[in-house]
């Protein structure tokens, strides 16, 4: 096959698992309250099945990332698509919302192994000149799922809510088959090297320690004694797990990348949008389906306008940052993205639904102006061989940012509002907000979107001082030999 038709061969298999992974998780976040009236289940399961997911993926990408620059990416991603179908079946007969809840977990596993393989193939395909363009077109099909889901969820759940898992299906098989046919396998540089054992598992204990201890931390209480034990033990690995990786010949994750002061803070930004936008969507299906009581397809369709404005601006910043660079594109993306923030925080029981839409808007136009440019800058800025590390690392500190955003959100509203009360709210049986703490509920969403405009600005104050953009120089007329097999 000709150079010019893989790269789009390859960006084809990478936006179809974007596509299913994407889409299966926005429509189970609009069918949480179907769900939970379904299986008679409380509202902290429900929550774990999405926070759950994202733990599994934030400790198990990087370590796959480095995988894959050592065995190869080709056989990791495709067995991703199959163990994510697989389990999609697993969770389309849950009885339980403690079964849903592990089946999604094992999901996570097939879902770490695309992700962290996915924009590796899309370096690995695409010359630096076109990269921006790459990453942008795949964003606008994260962003064509993200307006989707919802919406689609919300038609589905008509039906019954397990059918948002067997849509899963087909087009799991379809994309399983077609990566397994069409991707070429990268070639190995490190086949003779020794896999990371050691600092693959104090990272991954020590990760699971962390998180969860931001995740009860939101719940339970930041001084609960389990809490602090657990923040105690994710201290100690971390610190154990970066002293390997200073001393092991082929480290899981090479700290290297973190000395760069341009990849350092492109990092950085992206764990800080992370934290910033992670919980804005959780939360407003709170104020659609509780205080506006509107039903779940409704919902999904309010809940699209930051996805199509982030469909919509992505391939265009991609392209733009190819030609101007990534320093200000990125930092203004994140500004823009503040002060749709700075409108949700003055939201009410009666705000009109097309200023949330501005706002909404608003956020979606700035997140999609930083994420392509960022990515690139990430991607491009080091050489092929530590790619996989690289996107395993980006995908990790997002994840990681949006379950600190979600656990410390919820940990304001639980503290403005009672559980019973927030249940109520949740599940939508005391529709427009009547006999519920509502005023108690938007003090605390107010304070929670505040936060969320404060990681907003910081973000993108610390991806304007990352400074010019770091450049990883490529002859891509021998890049095809060099990386495939």
């Amino acid at each position: 096959m000709k150079k010019i038709d893989y790269k789009w061969t390859a960006l084809s298999c990478t936006t179809l698992g974007a596509l299913f992974s994407v889409l299966s998780g926005s429509t189970l976040l609009i069918a949480l309250p179907s769900i939970m009236k379904d299986l008679h289940t409380s509202m902290s399961i429900v929550t774990w099945t999405i926070m759950g997911y994202m733990l599994v993926m934030t400790i198990l990408v990087p370590s796959i990332g480095r995988m894959a620059d050592m065995v190869g990416r080709k056989k990791l991603y495709v067995s991703g698509f199959a163990v994510f179908t697989l389990t999609s079946i697993l969770c389309s007969i849950s009885q339980t919302g403690f079964q849903l809840l592990v089946f999604r977990m094992i999901q996570a596993v097939g879902g770490a192994l695309m992700v962290a393989n996915s924009t590796a193939i899309v370096a690995d395909a695409f010359p630096k000149r076109e990269l921006g363009k790459a990453l942008g077109i795949n964003s606008m099909i994260i962003c064509v799922a993200s307006v989707a889901g919802p919406i689609l969820g919300g038609f589905l759940i008509s039906i019954g809510w397990r059918s948002i898992f067997y849509i899963n299906i087909p087009i799991g098989i379809i994309g399983t088959f077609w990566a397994a046919f069409k991707l070429k396998e990268t070639k190995v540089p490190f086949e003779k090297q020794k896999f990371d054992i050691n600092g693959t598992v104090a990272f991954s204990a020590g990760m699971l320690a962390l998180l969860t201890a931001l995740t009860l931390g939101g719940f339970s209480g930041w001084f609960n004694i389990h809490v602090l034990t657990l923040f105690l033990v994710a201290i100690i690995l971390l610190t154990l797990f970066v002293k390997i990786e200073n001393t092991v010949e082929a480290p899981m994750l090479d700290l290297r990348l973190l000395k760069t002061r341009v990849l350092a803070f492109a990092f950085a930004a992206n764990f800080l949008n992370g934290v910033a936008r992670g919980a804005v969507t959780f939360l407003l299906i709170f104020y659609l389906q509780g205080v506006k009581g509107v039903d779940p397809m409704l919902a999904g369709i309010l809940l699209s306008p930051f996805a199509i404005a982030m469909m919509i601006v992505s391939p265009f910043s991609g392209w733009l940052s190819d030609k101007y660079g990534v320093r200000i594109l990125s930092s203004v993306g994140l500004l823009i993205s503040a002060v749709g923030l700075a409108g949700l925080m003055i939201i009410k029981p009666d705000t009109p639904i097309i200023e949330l839409i501005i706002w909404m808007s608003i956020m979606g136009f700035g997140s999609g102006m930083f994420f392509a440019p960022n990515t690139s800058a990430i991607m491009g800025g080091v050489p092929a061989d530590k790619r996989g590390i690289a996107a395993g690392l980006r995908t990790m500190l997002t994840n990681a940012g949006m379950v600190l955003s979600i656990a410390i959100c919820m940990a304001i509203i639980s503290s403005s509002i009672s559980p019973d009360a927030m249940q109520a709210l949740f599940v939508g049986s005391q529709v427009g907000g009547q006999g519920i703490a509502t005023g108690q509920f938007i003090t605390g969403l107010r304070t929670a979107f505040t936060l969320c405009f404060v990681f907003s600005l910081l973000a993108a104050f610390i991806s304007y001082l990352r400074g010019p953009s770091a450049v990883w120089e490529e002859e891509e007329e021998e890049k095809e030999d060099r990386v495939y097999n």
